[in-house]
Protein backbone atom coordinates (compact mmCIF):
# COMPACT_ATOMS: atom_id res chain seq x y z
CA UNK A 1 0.00 0.00 0.00
CA UNK A 2 3.05 2.37 0.73
CA UNK A 3 4.58 1.35 -2.83
CA UNK A 4 1.32 2.41 -4.41
CA UNK A 5 0.71 5.43 -2.59
CA UNK A 6 4.45 6.47 -3.63
CA UNK A 7 3.91 5.40 -7.42
CA UNK A 8 1.23 8.16 -7.35
CA UNK A 9 2.99 10.72 -6.05
CA UNK A 10 5.43 10.18 -8.47
CA UNK A 11 3.01 9.95 -11.25
CA UNK A 12 1.31 13.34 -9.35
CA UNK A 13 4.99 15.05 -9.26
CA UNK A 14 5.42 13.70 -13.35
CA UNK A 15 2.20 15.30 -14.32
CA UNK A 16 2.79 18.53 -12.71
CA UNK A 17 6.32 19.08 -13.90
CA UNK A 18 4.48 18.86 -17.04
CA UNK A 19 1.71 21.52 -16.93
CA UNK A 20 4.06 23.95 -15.08
CA UNK A 21 6.98 23.46 -17.90
CA UNK A 22 5.18 26.30 -20.27
CA UNK A 23 5.28 28.27 -17.18
CA UNK A 24 9.06 27.64 -16.40
CA UNK A 25 10.28 27.96 -19.69
CA UNK A 26 8.37 31.75 -20.03
CA UNK A 27 10.32 32.71 -17.19
CA UNK A 28 13.52 31.19 -18.25
CA UNK A 29 13.01 33.16 -21.89
CA UNK A 30 12.58 36.46 -20.27
CA UNK A 31 16.05 36.33 -18.67
CA UNK A 32 17.86 35.20 -22.51
CA UNK A 33 19.38 37.34 -24.53
CA UNK A 34 17.93 38.01 -28.29
CA UNK A 35 21.63 36.79 -29.35
CA UNK A 36 20.61 33.00 -27.13
CA UNK A 37 17.68 32.85 -28.25
CA UNK A 38 18.38 30.41 -31.30
CA UNK A 39 21.06 28.30 -30.07
CA UNK A 40 20.50 24.67 -30.47
CA UNK A 41 19.70 22.74 -28.01
CA UNK A 42 18.54 26.30 -26.06
CA UNK A 43 19.50 26.81 -23.02
CA UNK A 44 17.75 25.30 -20.12
CA UNK A 45 19.10 27.89 -17.75
CA UNK A 46 19.56 31.66 -18.38
CA UNK A 47 23.13 31.35 -17.62
CA UNK A 48 24.32 34.77 -19.19
CA UNK A 49 21.06 36.29 -18.46
CA UNK A 50 19.56 39.90 -18.87
CA UNK A 51 16.93 42.38 -17.45
CA UNK A 52 16.74 43.65 -20.53
CA UNK A 53 12.61 42.33 -21.02
CA UNK A 54 11.63 43.50 -17.84
CA UNK A 55 12.93 47.03 -18.14
CA UNK A 56 11.70 47.55 -21.55
CA UNK A 57 8.31 46.15 -19.88
CA UNK A 58 8.22 48.89 -17.18
CA UNK A 59 9.30 51.29 -19.43
CA UNK A 60 6.34 50.78 -22.10
CA UNK A 61 4.01 48.54 -20.48
CA UNK A 62 2.53 49.99 -17.02
CA UNK A 63 -0.32 52.02 -19.04
CA UNK A 64 -1.32 48.75 -19.78
CA UNK A 65 -0.97 46.95 -16.61
CA UNK A 66 -3.25 50.12 -14.75
CA UNK A 67 -5.76 49.42 -17.56
CA UNK A 68 -6.32 45.91 -17.20
CA UNK A 69 -6.59 46.60 -13.51
CA UNK A 70 -9.09 49.06 -13.64
CA UNK A 71 -11.19 47.09 -15.73
CA UNK A 72 -10.53 43.59 -13.68
CA UNK A 73 -11.69 45.89 -10.40
CA UNK A 74 -15.12 47.05 -12.27
CA UNK A 75 -15.84 44.04 -13.90
CA UNK A 76 -15.47 42.74 -9.74
CA UNK A 77 -17.46 45.37 -8.41
CA UNK A 78 -20.50 44.90 -11.41
CA UNK A 79 -20.46 41.40 -11.10
CA UNK A 80 -21.10 41.38 -7.14
CA UNK A 81 -23.58 44.41 -7.67
CA UNK A 82 -25.49 42.45 -9.94
CA UNK A 83 -24.76 39.02 -8.77
CA UNK A 84 -25.24 38.87 -5.45
CA UNK A 85 -29.12 40.67 -5.02
CA UNK A 86 -30.19 38.01 -7.87
CA UNK A 87 -28.91 35.20 -6.55
CA UNK A 88 -30.59 36.22 -2.92
CA UNK A 89 -33.49 36.75 -4.69
CA UNK A 90 -33.55 33.36 -6.29
CA UNK A 91 -32.47 31.45 -3.26
CA UNK A 92 -34.43 32.86 -0.41
CA UNK A 93 -37.17 35.07 -2.23
CA UNK A 94 -37.88 32.72 -4.56
CA UNK A 95 -39.66 34.70 -7.38
CA UNK A 96 -42.13 32.84 -9.83
CA UNK A 97 -40.15 31.98 -12.91
CA UNK A 98 -37.19 31.50 -11.24
CA UNK A 99 -36.33 28.46 -12.41
CA UNK A 100 -36.58 29.72 -16.44
CA UNK A 101 -34.22 32.17 -14.89
CA UNK A 102 -31.65 29.36 -13.63
CA UNK A 103 -31.81 27.82 -16.75
CA UNK A 104 -31.34 30.67 -19.29
CA UNK A 105 -28.13 31.26 -16.67
CA UNK A 106 -26.36 28.11 -17.90
CA UNK A 107 -27.75 28.31 -21.26
CA UNK A 108 -25.83 31.74 -21.27
CA UNK A 109 -22.66 30.32 -19.96
CA UNK A 110 -22.47 27.93 -23.28
CA UNK A 111 -22.93 31.14 -25.74
CA UNK A 112 -19.67 31.35 -27.90
CA UNK A 113 -17.63 34.02 -26.64
CA UNK A 114 -17.11 35.26 -30.53
CA UNK A 115 -20.41 35.53 -30.86
CA UNK A 116 -21.20 37.77 -27.77
CA UNK A 117 -18.43 40.06 -29.30
CA UNK A 118 -19.62 40.59 -32.23
CA UNK A 119 -23.04 42.17 -31.06
CA UNK A 120 -21.15 43.91 -28.36
CA UNK A 121 -19.08 45.70 -31.35
CA UNK A 122 -22.29 46.31 -33.72
CA UNK A 123 -24.14 48.00 -30.29
CA UNK A 124 -21.06 49.63 -29.21
CA UNK A 125 -20.48 51.72 -32.58
CA UNK A 126 -24.07 52.88 -32.11
CA UNK A 127 -23.42 53.80 -28.65
CA UNK A 128 -19.96 55.65 -29.69
CA UNK A 129 -18.77 53.91 -26.45
CA UNK A 130 -16.38 51.25 -28.44
CA UNK A 131 -12.23 52.22 -27.09
CA UNK A 132 -13.85 52.70 -23.47
CA UNK A 133 -13.03 51.26 -20.48
CA UNK A 134 -16.74 51.24 -19.27
CA UNK A 135 -17.33 49.25 -22.25
CA UNK A 136 -15.17 46.00 -21.89
CA UNK A 137 -15.71 46.42 -17.94
CA UNK A 138 -19.73 45.86 -19.07
CA UNK A 139 -18.65 43.13 -22.03
CA UNK A 140 -16.28 41.02 -18.97
CA UNK A 141 -19.27 41.22 -16.78
CA UNK A 142 -21.51 39.32 -18.84
CA UNK A 143 -19.20 36.36 -18.31
CA UNK A 144 -18.75 36.70 -15.06
CA UNK A 145 -22.31 37.67 -13.80
CA UNK A 146 -24.14 34.49 -14.58
CA UNK A 147 -20.99 32.53 -12.91
CA UNK A 148 -21.42 34.69 -9.91
CA UNK A 149 -25.13 33.98 -9.47
CA UNK A 150 -24.89 30.38 -10.10
CA UNK A 151 -22.06 30.33 -7.22
CA UNK A 152 -23.86 33.20 -5.01
CA UNK A 153 -27.28 31.03 -5.27
CA UNK A 154 -25.73 27.69 -4.06
CA UNK A 155 -24.03 29.40 -1.16
CA UNK A 156 -27.54 31.48 0.07
CA UNK A 157 -29.70 28.17 -0.65
CA UNK A 158 -28.10 26.57 2.34
CA UNK A 159 -28.20 29.38 4.53
CA UNK A 160 -30.77 28.63 7.50
CA UNK A 161 -34.12 30.29 7.39
CA UNK A 162 -34.63 30.83 10.59
CA UNK A 163 -31.34 32.96 10.85
CA UNK A 164 -33.26 35.48 8.02
CA UNK A 165 -36.50 34.74 9.87
CA UNK A 166 -35.07 36.38 12.99
CA UNK A 167 -33.87 38.73 11.54
CA UNK A 168 -37.28 40.07 9.67
CA UNK A 169 -38.89 39.57 13.62
CA UNK A 170 -36.24 42.12 14.81
CA UNK A 171 -37.55 44.51 12.48
CA UNK A 172 -34.90 44.06 9.00
CA UNK A 173 -36.23 45.03 6.17
CA UNK A 174 -35.84 42.32 3.21
CA UNK A 175 -32.47 44.69 1.98
CA UNK A 176 -31.78 44.94 5.86
CA UNK A 177 -31.80 41.62 5.92
CA UNK A 178 -29.70 40.86 2.72
CA UNK A 179 -26.67 43.38 3.51
CA UNK A 180 -26.44 42.70 7.28
CA UNK A 181 -27.08 39.06 7.35
CA UNK A 182 -26.69 37.50 4.37
CA UNK A 183 -23.80 39.02 2.76
CA UNK A 184 -21.34 38.74 6.12
CA UNK A 185 -21.91 35.04 5.98
CA UNK A 186 -21.09 34.66 2.43
CA UNK A 187 -17.77 36.11 2.32
CA UNK A 188 -16.49 32.62 1.03
CA UNK A 189 -18.46 32.69 -2.42
CA UNK A 190 -18.01 36.68 -2.58
CA UNK A 191 -14.18 36.21 -2.57
CA UNK A 192 -14.46 33.37 -5.29
CA UNK A 193 -17.13 35.13 -7.52
CA UNK A 194 -14.38 38.31 -6.89
CA UNK A 195 -11.50 36.18 -7.67
CA UNK A 196 -12.81 34.46 -11.11
CA UNK A 197 -14.85 37.56 -12.45
CA UNK A 198 -11.40 39.41 -11.96
CA UNK A 199 -9.36 36.96 -13.73
CA UNK A 200 -11.66 36.54 -16.47
CA UNK A 201 -11.34 40.48 -17.34
CA UNK A 202 -7.36 40.19 -16.62
CA UNK A 203 -7.05 37.39 -19.28
CA UNK A 204 -9.36 38.71 -21.55
CA UNK A 205 -8.16 38.72 -25.46
CA UNK A 206 -11.00 38.07 -27.55
CA UNK A 207 -13.40 41.23 -26.33
CA UNK A 208 -10.48 43.42 -25.84
CA UNK A 209 -9.11 42.89 -29.42
CA UNK A 210 -12.97 43.05 -30.95
CA UNK A 211 -14.07 46.10 -29.06
CA UNK A 212 -10.84 48.19 -29.20
CA UNK A 213 -10.99 51.06 -31.59
CA UNK A 214 -7.48 51.33 -31.91
CA UNK A 215 -7.13 54.09 -29.29
CA UNK A 216 -4.46 54.28 -25.90
CA UNK A 217 -6.54 52.44 -23.71
CA UNK A 218 -5.53 49.04 -24.56
CA UNK A 219 -5.25 46.29 -21.60
CA UNK A 220 -1.76 44.24 -20.89
CA UNK A 221 -3.35 41.24 -23.46
CA UNK A 222 -3.32 43.72 -26.36
CA UNK A 223 -0.28 45.56 -24.71
CA UNK A 224 1.70 42.48 -25.37
CA UNK A 225 1.32 42.42 -29.17
CA UNK A 226 3.56 46.26 -29.23
CA UNK A 227 6.39 43.24 -29.42
CA UNK A 228 5.22 41.25 -32.21
CA UNK A 229 5.63 42.12 -35.92
CA UNK A 230 5.85 40.65 -39.16
CA UNK A 231 9.81 40.79 -39.59
CA UNK A 232 10.71 40.83 -35.94
CA UNK A 233 9.02 39.10 -32.61
CA UNK A 234 10.62 40.59 -29.53
CA UNK A 235 10.64 37.25 -26.94
CA UNK A 236 12.72 38.37 -24.34
CA UNK A 237 9.67 41.37 -23.82
CA UNK A 238 7.00 39.14 -24.84
CA UNK A 239 7.89 36.72 -21.91
CA UNK A 240 8.69 39.43 -19.80
CA UNK A 241 5.55 41.26 -20.37
CA UNK A 242 3.82 37.69 -19.64
CA UNK A 243 5.84 37.05 -16.29
CA UNK A 244 4.43 40.56 -15.14
CA UNK A 245 1.47 40.12 -16.18
CA UNK A 246 1.38 36.78 -14.41
CA UNK A 247 2.12 37.99 -10.98
CA UNK A 248 -1.34 39.47 -9.76
CA UNK A 249 -2.68 36.28 -10.92
CA UNK A 250 -0.65 33.84 -9.19
CA UNK A 251 -0.94 35.85 -6.01
CA UNK A 252 -4.74 36.48 -5.86
CA UNK A 253 -5.29 32.76 -6.39
CA UNK A 254 -2.53 31.80 -3.32
CA UNK A 255 -3.90 34.52 -1.10
CA UNK A 256 -7.52 32.91 -2.00
CA UNK A 257 -7.43 29.44 -2.46
CA UNK A 258 -8.72 28.63 0.96
CA UNK A 259 -11.77 30.41 0.32
CA UNK A 260 -12.21 29.66 -3.27
CA UNK A 261 -11.86 25.83 -2.50
CA UNK A 262 -15.40 26.76 0.48
CA UNK A 263 -16.70 28.91 -1.92
CA UNK A 264 -16.85 26.37 -5.35
CA UNK A 265 -17.99 23.04 -3.08
CA UNK A 266 -20.58 25.52 -1.61
CA UNK A 267 -23.97 23.42 -1.80
CA UNK A 268 -22.60 20.65 -2.85
CA UNK A 269 -23.06 18.50 0.62
CA UNK A 270 -26.25 18.88 2.60
CA UNK A 271 -26.69 17.97 6.12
Amino acid sequence: MKRRSWGLTAVGLVLTAVMLFPVYWMVNVSFTKASDMRKSPPNLFPVDGTLHGYTVVLQQQLPFLGTSLLIGLGTVALTLALAAPAAFALAKLRPRGGGVLSFLLLIAQIIPAIIMAMGFYTIYVRLGILDSIWGLILADSTLAVPFGVLIFTAFMAGIPDELLQAARIDGASTWRTFVSVVLPVSRNSIVTVSLFSFLWAWSDFLFANTLDGGGDLKPITLGIYAYIGNNNQDWNSIMATAVIASVPAAVLLVLAQRYVAAGVTAGAVKD
